[in-house]
């Protein structure tokens, strides 16, 4: 994968490249080229890549990973302070724990806004139940809630509804 050292570097090519068609592109006036105007696009294209590449330097790409933490999906984010994972039936309180904390820092992005009353970003996780055939029940497993302001050392609280646990169905291993 692609980290963001390597983007830095395509970026300093990208602007050698950029100048060295809008010299062209200036000689193409200077001198009457035909190929003036194509210049002049391809200098423009060349400036939006070179932003792109830069934008993809100072923002990293890679996603967390805790050790223990199973698969989830994002059912739900109002791109500010909640958001929903749904995870399979068949977790343990000690995955769905890995599994929130992934989520979280997976989540986390400094274009969330939090409000004066609410200033973290909360992350419940539920599962479907089927406790008869054409009934589906969603079951909360647990939540956590991270601080919007600071990325480093904000306290992190974790809360797995055990009492839930209970109503999951039992393994058949």
């Amino acid at each position: 994968m692609l980290t963001t050292a390597d983007f830095f570097q395509y970026t300093q090519w990208s602007g050698i490249a950029t100048l060295v068609f809008a010299a062209l592109a200036a000689l193409g006036f200077v001198f009457k080229w035909g190929i003036r105007f194509r210049l002049v696009g391809t200098t423009g294209f060349m400036v939006v890549l070179t932003a792109g590449l830069f934008a993809l330097s100072i923002v990293p790409l890679s996603r967390t990973v805790i050790p223990g933490a199973v698969r989830y999906s994002l059912v739900y984010d109002n791109g500010s302070t909640q958001a929903a994972i749904a995870v399979s039936p068949e977790i343990t309180p000690t995955q769905l724990e890995a599994t929130l904390r992934q989520a979280a820092s997976n989540l986390y992005s400094y274009g969330r806004s939090g409000t004066l009353q609410d200033d973290k970003l909360t992350v419940r996780a539920r599962t479907i139940l089927h406790p008869e055939a054409g009934i589906s029940v969603p079951v909360y497993l647990g939540e956590i809630k991270r601080s919007l302001v600071s990325r480093g050392n904000s306290p992190i609280t974790v809360e797995i509804y055990q009492d839930k646990f209970a109503q999951l169905p039992k393994s058949k291993a």
